[in-house]
């Protein structure tokens, strides 16, 4: 059987996403500072802390971890990042109901399912500064990864580094939505929040999982 892992340890998986958002804090705070409101941190945290208390204790499998984290998210954040971060997870766990073991072509699957969630309400795309300039370089590389018959193990990897660079363009990109657009030229020079957020949900959901594949 090729690598896996079990869907429930879908709890564990989410709850490492609860514990680095709240530790980044005050860094996603300090990075939404330089052009933003400087509240991205205060208000993931909030929001992730929220799903940490609503499944503590409970072996939920991962389409049940995420949709907590859906409800949390969607209920505890104001502005627009609850819903897009919202649409994110409810896409993904919609991939994985009643799936049991979870391999490279299932969270492919996932992955491409939380992307297409997320683009049915925005029209934000590479190049516009903003988390689709980590997400959609992330979800083409595991896709290419496990077509190309790496390991589930290599193309997390191959996501990761992919998350990472995406994250680091949009240092030397000029905002084009959100309110961040207003500054122009003089967004250049910082990294998005949201693009920070979604680099480091990424990174800690291919190394939870990396941990569990058997």
């Amino acid at each position: 059987m090729s690598q896996h892992f079990s869907s429930l340890d879908g709890s564990a998986i989410v709850n490492d996403l609860v514990t680095v958002i709240v530790a980044n804090r005050e860094y996603l705070s300090e990075v939404d500072g330089a052009i933003g409101d400087g509240d991205h941190g205060i208000n993931m945290a909030k929001g992730f802390a929220h799903c940490g208390r609503a499944i503590a204790g409970r072996q939920l499998d991962l389409a049940g971890a995420l949709d907590e984290l859906t409800l949390s998210l969607m209920e505890g954040i104001g502005g627009s990042m609850g819903p897009l971060y919202g649409s994110l997870f409810i896409g993904m766990a919609d991939e994985v109901r009643g799936s049991q073991q979870i391999d490279a072509a299932r969270f492919a699957r996932l992955l491409r399912g939380g992307l297409t969630s997320l683009q049915d309400i925005t029209d934000a795309g590479v190049g516009d500064k903003c988390l689709m300039d980590t997400l959609i370089p992330a979800v083409e590389a595991f896709e290419q990864a496990e077509a190309g018959g790496a390991s589930f193990k290599e193309a997390l990897q191959r996501m990761k580094s992919a998350a990472s660079q995406g994250r680091d363009s949009t240092r030397d990109l000029v905002a084009k939505i959100g309110r961040a657009s207003r500054l122009g030229e003089r967004s250049l020079g910082v990294l998005d929040a949201g693009a920070v957020s979604c680099c480091l949900i990424l990174t800690q959901l291919a190394d939870s999982i990396e941990t569990r594949l058997i």
